[in-house]
């Protein structure tokens, strides 16, 4: 039975916030939290209440310049989550047909539930390493689709989509009047050092590209809820009306702090991607230690999602978390439930111990078992 609009809710985040925690938590995809107190603001820099517009010029203009584009196809929103409920509802109506990723976000398909679209697939496949293939969508696409939606970074795999692959795309969805949505909360990560530009954002491949973003994941500034979506001006403008039923006003120490966070992006950018580097050297030694799950590890981000090649997922991760005190998300959240996904964004030593704590589960799994089913 299909839930209605009124029944839909995220069962991911719903876990994420009530059973994700843990000593060793492998279950977050973000780097971890920046502390206020690096940040050089003072009580004097703040201030309760702001002016209320449709947002906070300041704000508006670094957003702008942070992605290179008119101010005016920049709308602030409370978060990425917050920044796709409303691009998507300012472009769908019921009955519209969008196409999705799978696997995803699962957010992003509630989203498109919730708002009544009628929603088709295309495979991101494990044994393609979660690539995008274009002949797929070429095929599935029809002279109905209003809106293809994706990640990029992809989420729950961490692969990138090359710009190519992007240009491809939006020239399909443009030959049948589509817009492509594009969260790339994860590509500020796309690079291997800070002083590396990430690719892109896709937003500058043409007009019907719709991007969302925020500060949260790549940056650990996820408690300023500093998110935002670029779009031609007039949907732009569209989406800030729409805002006025989600939210109103956004809080204005929150403004006031991301100003001041993106007018030190670059500080806070070299702490994460320094934490990045000191993960990833963990990581590869966990995957070069065991041969239980099965994987392409992606160059860049936080996550990545492996196979598990032998038992239950649910049951590894209930093992995983009552005897070594770790977690990581169950595939069966973004529709593989033979997956897991890792994220590797956490403090060092945390994120060190955790795999070691992973690596220990899935060897007591297989000697329990003798590869049968955990």
């Amino acid at each position: 039975m299909t839930p209605t609009p009124r029944a839909m809710a995220s069962e991911y985040l719903h876990w994420a916030k009530l059973q994700s925690d843990a000593r060793y938590k492998l279950a977050t995809s973000g780097i971890l939290s920046y502390p206020l107190s690096e940040l050089p603001v003072t009580i004097a820099d703040l201030e309760i209440n702001g002016p209320d517009v449709y947002g906070y010029k300041p704000l508006q203009a670094r957003l702008a310049r942070k992605c290179g584009a008119p101010v005016e196809c920049v709308v602030a929103a409370n978060g990425t989550s917050m920044a796709n409920h409303l691009a998507m509802a300012a472009i769908l109506e019921p009955g519209d047909e969008v196409l999705i990723e799978r696997p995803t976000y699962g957010i992003l398909l509630e989203v498109a539930s919730y708002l009544g679209a009628n929603i088709t697939r295309f495979d991101r496949r494990a044994e393609d390493s979660f690539q995008i293939d274009i002949d797929e969508i070429r095929h599935k696409l029809t002279p109905n689709t209003k809106l293809i939606v994706l990640t990029n970074l992809h989420n729950p795999s961490g692969a990138l989509t090359d710009e190519s692959t992007l240009r491809q795309l939006g020239q399909l969805a443009a030959a049948v009047g589509a817009i492509v949505m594009v969260d790339e909360v994860y590509l500020d990560m796309a690079r291997d050092t800070a002083s590396t530009p990430p690719p892109r954002s896709c937003f500058h491949l043409g007009n019907n590209f719709v991007v969302t973003n925020s500060l949260t994941k790549a940056y650990g500034l996820s408690g300023l809820r500093c998110g935002w979506i670029l779009a031609q001006p007039r949907l732009a403008e569209r989406i800030w009306r729409l805002s006025d039923l989600f939210f109103g006003i956004p809080p204005h120490p929150a403004e006031l702090l991301s100003v001041i966070a993106l007018d030190h992006l670059d500080r806070i950018d070299a702490r994460a991607q320094s934490l990045l580097h000191a993960n990833r050297i963990a990581l590869n030694d966990f995957l070069d230690r065991n041969s239980q799950i099965e994987v392409v590890p992606p160059k860049w981000g936080t996550v990545l999602f492996p196979r598990l090649l032998h038992g239950s997922v649910n049951e590894f991760c209930a093992l995983l978390l009552s005897k070594y005190e770790t977690t990581v998300v169950p595939g069966h959240f973004f529709e593989m439930p033979d997956h897991f996904r890792i994220g590797i964004g956490g403090d060092t030593a945390t994120t060190a111990r955790g795999l070691v704590q992973l690596r220990k589960c899935l060897e007591d799994g297989e000697q329990k078992t003798g590869l049968a089913p955990i």
